[in-house]
């Protein structure tokens, strides 16, 4: 029940402000991390949506949500887009590059490496890695 009720006030919120923040902090359009290309798309396409607004907890922009769950088409849709910076950080400085690296996101991290403006020297705040060190520190844990 608790689902249904969050997609019922997803739509709302679409409806009546398409910018608003969710009880947990994001805007309708950072629910497209859940791989909702149709949502994303429809967003999108308004004029009163902005793709780049973080959400008020983490500070994380719909990019930064789509990368670190691995959603190559929102991905896709958002870096195609030049009102969406690609290497907007985190509260916690970390990127959508650093995110979807850190996850193990290859298809991701491709196209992000593809877009211009992606700095992948940008380290996050809390231990100070990159996105380029994620994979060799994990390597050397495994």
């Amino acid at each position: 029940m608790e689902g249904a009720a969050n997609s019922e006030s997803t739509i709302w919120g679409i409806i009546t402000n398409p910018d608003s923040s969710s009880r947990s902090g994001r805007t309708p359009l950072s629910s497209a991390e859940n791989g909702h290309e149709g949502i994303a798309k429809l967003l999108l396409g308004r004029k009163d949506v902005d793709p780049d607004t973080p959400d008020t907890m983490h500070g994380q922009t719909p990019l930064s949500w789509a990368a670190v769950n691995g959603r190559v088409g929102v991905v896709e849709l958002l870096t195609e887009r030049k009102d969406v910076n690609p290497s907007m950080p985190s509260r916690y400085g970390r990127t959508p590059l650093f995110r979807a690296t850190k996850n193990g996101h290859e298809e991701v991290v491709k196209l992000l490496l593809g877009r211009e403006g992606v700095n992948p020297d940008i380290p996050e705040v809390t231990h100070g890695l990159t996105p380029l060190s994620c994979p060799a520190r994990m390597a050397v844990k495994e």
